[in-house]
């Protein structure tokens, strides 16, 4: 398999757009469990799903200038600058 292959790309663009994805969901969610004062554990709770879902959206989320997440690798898989 060569180093610059359309498989290895698109990997590790979902790799990056889930990394990326969750270091926002971190910082938003623990942002919104202070902001609406969420009660004890449940804060975890919270943070826990707003990272979970903005990772699995940002793995997924086509880029346009940057070829680092899935979709925007899969679709500029084909193209040759």
């Amino acid at each position: 398999m060569a180093r610059d292959s359309c498989l290895a790309r698109v990997t590790a663009g979902v790799a990056v757009g889930g990394a990326l994805g969750g270091a926002v969901g971190v910082v938003y969610g623990t942002y919104e469990a202070i902001r609406y004062k969420v009660p004890g554990l449940l804060k975890i709770r919270y943070i826990g799903q707003t990272t979970l879902g903005s990772a699995a959206i940002c793995r997924s989320r086509d880029s346009s200038r940057l070829d680092i997440l899935g979709a925007g690798s899969l679709i500029h898989c084909g193209k040759s600058y």
